[in-house]
């Protein structure tokens, strides 16, 4: 016994996880200060791969607790991102690869988390093959270790059975076909039960105990041995594997008559003793000859022929009881000790998760839905306010308004109202600042457009390499061709595209509203000196104490207070905040699901609801003072004569010119913001093609490879049949896995899996592309009126989430219901 059998390791390759998982980390949460936060967390993750793969070949127990710990880490990691979009290209080797003769795929590269996980863990279960292979078996401890490591490594046989399938939606390396899991669970749950029957041997337990025990042993053996025999995976042991199966299989059916016998003897049951014994040293010498090790159970081999003798001596002597057939006498029953542990979670005892503050992928896509929800709702409400103010300005502009009351008493000194509106202007750079703006959008909107015709450029590059590749291997060349692949990244660069192409065409529009102005604002850009030699003398006679003017000038301090209150309200809205991480947890963890929109608007609605309602009092007393403002107007302007001149004309012109100044130089500011984090955007999309491309590339290498050596195995001569001596009983026939093609003719639906797909679908439902979430100037839109539902991960973005960009339908709507700026269509 103990001749204990361990399983080779798969071989794994190098990956860069870093730039990848920063990437991913980048595109979900949209800024380099969150990939900041977890930059340490990733190089230890990394760090960890790489002791954690090469650990595994040192094969001591302390190793153990490294590979678990990454196997734990990837657990943790894989709830917590869209693992299907992280292009990382992990490459292991065929455990039982002997070089390149005997079918099947060598290696495989695939870009899943899944893929690696399993790979991990098919690991694990060889390590703790060899550690329990490797103990001791003098001491209870090292008996105890060994049974506890070969019942865990069938646990994980056995759950990767199950795993495999979903985590590898292709052809498999031949060391994870289910029938090969199958039977390296079989062999471990039996090395575990033999385990038992030397610690009952040892701790002198009763006869017929062990006897079952040996019987149970026998059956595991046999199981593992019509397994190892398979037509179809028969070439992937080592030679000794069989026969080492076979020996132990006609080993313990001895054993278990060995000790079967015993009983006998002590129930003096003489005839039955011998013919048990009989048959047990029959089978001692088959297990011997089977395995080809002339000492396997040498020790009970020598102990059933002296027992032979001495009961035949007996027999003959006093008893003289007839020898009955073995075949006819009761087999002592079964004891299943072993039994395969179930894998559970975490496997190491002092795991702690390197991401632990990211949140699920559920959370976080609800989180995300929720916060797009409060923009749009903010950004609605902070355009309805500049809707109004806009109004407003443009009705005291056509007025003269405060400039006509504050000139009542005549000569030729500027309005106090124009002369702080020109000391603004100066103040905040005046026409020059206002070119340099304009002069930096386009040149924000190129460096855009330059990073999505790089991405074109890689796709392009990758597909027309694959479509060369096509056309040389023909049918040969099986993996699933880039355009299908890249239908959701060309879908993804057509939407930035249409941003930036709106933008341009928007710019020009607010070029245009500039150019109207482009005289006003360089006059009131002048000095105080200038500024007062450009305005006309006014000869009008002065009503300063009119009851209109009077009146007037309390309105327009109702009016700067309202634009105070405005500034405060739009500064409330911009940074409100709603954190639903704890209900979304809360909910996950008592549905199973989360039903973002009901427990987000509520929420939303109950943060902002004062803020709403302080915008809906503004604009209702705007109503009535702009009511109150032309009635007092008409009233001046009988009083004053209704005179109307040169200044006037040029004082309505400079008032214009101060509001378009102000709203340009705040909108042109924040659309440098807005373009600026589309540019974050667009770096990490590149980035995720870029990723994308490289694992394209090392699968076609790959591939390339696999395809090299099936045309060198061609003219292999079959490989030799196994010795009729090892088997004992017949093999099982089964159909042998075509090895002739190294992809499966329905193309390789996992790998790798491109920008918002899963690995059960290689063509997903479009994801919408993460867009900027500052307020954009632009095109700022209210929160639509039907809101998305959220169906739970994964899920993008709501659809009127692209209203946000110059050109949207939801813009055009706004724009032609109001007369602010702008309002050309197309806009």
């Amino acid at each position: 016994m103990t001749d204990l059998l361990s399983v080779p390791l798969k071989k794994p390759s190098e990956a860069d996880v870093v730039k990848p998982l920063k990437n991913l980390i980048q595109s979900i949460y949209n800024s380099a200060d969150k990939v900041a936060n977890y930059t340490e967390a990733v190089n230890e993750f990394s760090k960890l791969r790489n002791s954690a793969i090469w650990k595994f070949f040192e094969k001591f127990e302390s190793s153990l607790d490294i590979v678990y710990n990454y196997y734990d880490q990837l657990s943790g990691l894989e709830a917590k991102i869209p693992v299907q979009e992280l292009q990382i290209p992990f490459k292991w080797k065929d455990a039982f690869s002997k070089g390149s003769i005997f079918g099947g795929r060598a290696s495989l590269t695939l870009t899943s988390l899944g893929y690696e996980k399993v790979c991990i863990l098919f690991n694990i279960a060889a390590l703790q093959s060899a550690v329990a292979a490797a103990q001791c078996l003098d001491s209870d401890e090292g008996l105890r270790l060994a049974t506890k490591l070969f019942q865990q490594s069938a646990g994980i046989f056995t759950h990767l059975k199950a795993a495999v399938p979903a985590a590898i939606p292709q052809e498999p390396t031949p060391d994870l076909y289910p029938e090969v899991l199958t039977i390296l669970a079989n062999l471990m749950v039996a090395q575990a039960q033999e385990i038992f029957i030397v610690k009952a041997v040892r701790d002198k337990m009763k006869e017929q105990v062990i006897a079952k025990l040996c019987c149970q042993c026998e059956e595991f053996y046999a199981e593992c041995l019509r397994g190892l025999q398979k037509e179809s995976v028969r070439n992937l042991w080592e030679k000794e594997w069989v026969s080492t199966v076979a020996g132990k299989q006609a080993g313990f059916h001895a054993m278990t008559q060995l000790y079967s016998s015993l009983a006998c003897r002590a129930n003096k049951k003489v005839g039955e003793e011998i013919a048990r014994l009989q048959q047990a040293v029959e089978l001692f010498k088959a297990a011997q000859s089977r395995s080809g090790k002339a000492n396997m159970f040498q020790e009970y081999a020598d102990r059933a022929q002296r027992n032979l003798v001495e009961s035949k001596k007996d027999n003959d002597f006093i008893y003289n009881e007839i020898i009955p057939d073995v075949k006819t006498l009761d087999g002592p029953g079964k004891a299943q000790l072993a039994k395969a542990t179930t894998l559970t979670s975490p496997l190491g005892a002092n795991y702690k998760d390197l991401f632990g503050d990211l949140v699920p992928v559920a959370i976080h896509q609800a989180m995300s839905a929720c916060e797009t929800r409060k923009t749009e709702m903010v950004n609605g409400e902070i355009q309805k306010l500049r809707e109004a103010t806009q109004m407003l300005n443009s009705v005291l502009a056509s007025l003269n308004l405060p400039a006509a009351i504050e000139n009542t008493a005549g000569g030729s000194g500027l309005p106090p109202s124009l002369q702080e509106k020109g000391k603004a202007v100066r103040e905040n750079g005046g026409i020059a600042q206002i070119n340099r703006m304009f002069k930096e959008l386009p040149e924000a909107l190129t460096r855009n457009k330059e990073i999505l015709d790089e991405c074109d450029r890689l796709l392009n590059d990758e597909r027309d390499s694959d479509n060369a590749l096509k056309n040389q291997f023909k049918e040969r060349w099986t993996r699933t061709p880039s355009d299908k692949l890249t239908d959701n990244f060309r879908s993804t660069i057509g939407k930035y595209r249409d941003i930036i192409n709106k933008a341009v065409q928007a710019d020009s529009f607010v070029r245009e509203k500039f150019d109207a102005n482009t005289n006003g604002i360089e006059i009131l850009s002048k000095s105080p000196e200038e500024l007062e030699r450009s305005v006309p003398s006014s000869g009008s006679a002065g009503v300063a104490n009119s009851p209109s003017v009077q009146k007037l000038r309390s309105l327009m301090d109702n009016v700067e207070t309202i634009k105070a209150e405005r500034d405060a309200i739009e500064a409330e809205l911009k940074s409100a905040t709603v954190n639903m991480k704890e209900q979304f947890l809360s909910a996950l963890a008592q549905d199973g699901a989360i039903n973002e929109p009901a427990l987000s608007v509520a929420e939303i609605g109950k943060t902002l609801a004062p803020l709403q309602g302080q915008v809906q009092e503004s604009i209702r007393r705007q109503e009535g003072i702009l009511a109150e403002i032309q009635a007092a107007h008409s009233m001046f302007t009988n009083e004053s004569g209704g005179a109307s001149n040169t200044r006037d004309a040029l004082l309505i012109q400079l008032a214009a010119a101060y509001d378009t100044f102000m709203e340009l130089q705040g909108n042109l500011k924040e659309g440098t913001k807005f373009y600026n984090e589309l540019t974050e955007l667009l770096v990490s999309f590149q980035n995720k093609i870029s990723d994308f491309c490289f694992a394209r590339r090392t699968e076609k290498e790959e591939l390339m490879k696999d395809l090299t050596q099936q045309t060198s195995r061609s003219t292999v001569a079959p490989t030799p049949q196994i010795p009729s001596h090892h088997a004992t009983t017949p093999a099982v026939a089964t159909s042998a896995t075509d090895g002739s093609v190294p992809y499966p003719t329905g193309g390789m639906a996992g790998m790798p899996v491109p920008y918002g797909a899963s690995p059960a679908a290689p063509y997903p439902t479009y994801m919408a592309p993460p867009m900027p979430q500052s307020f954009n100037p632009y095109a700022p839109l209210p929160y639509p009126q039907t809101p998305y539902a959220y169906q739970g991960f994964p899920q993008g973005p709501p659809p009127g989430h692209y209203a946000t960009y110059p050109g949207s339908l939801g813009h055009q709507q706004q724009q032609q219901q109001h007369g602010g700026y702008p309002r050309q269509p197309g806009w």
